[in-house]
């Protein structure tokens, strides 16, 4: 089943325009084009962008961070395939090996976001305890 750019932007909740967007900065691969007509996009095209919505949004990654979160996925994946694909043990070995550095890219990046969240987190519970302070002493 094929979609076009509007129909994968409503079931996305984003705009052509994003879609668009993150094709040119390869973070969605390039959709094809039936001969003379409409971008045509998957169900994996669907499932692509809204991981890329979900990590925007509750990550709050810049387009870099994002690429690179995304980077690390496709190549997690591209490790899995291969692991699939073989019976040797010592290349599966080499492959869960492989893998490692791609989790430890994105759980720099989840850190950093929690990191910055935790912080933020103290900050405010200090002028709340400051703002709690100052009205029991007015009371």
């Amino acid at each position: 089943m094929t979609l076009r750019i509007g129909e994968i932007a409503e079931r996305s909740d984003v705009t052509p325009r994003t879609i668009r967007y993150y094709e040119e900065l390869g973070l969605l691969p390039r959709s094809e084009r039936e001969q003379g007509k409409h971008r045509v996009y998957t169900e994996a095209d669907v499932e692509r962008l809204c991981e890329l919505t979900r990590l925007r949004d509750l990550l709050g990654l810049s387009l870099d961070e994002l690429r690179s979160m995304i980077t690390a996925e496709d190549g997690r994946a591209d490790i899995r395939r291969r692991f699939n694909e073989t019976d040797s043990r010592e290349e599966q070995l080499a492959l869960l090996d492989e893998t490692l550095p791609h989790i430890e890219t994105q759980l720099a990046l989840v850190r950093r976001r929690l990191s910055a969240l935790q912080e933020l987190e103290t900050e405010l519970a200090e002028r709340r305890k400051r703002v709690q302070r100052r009205r029991r002493d007015l009371a």
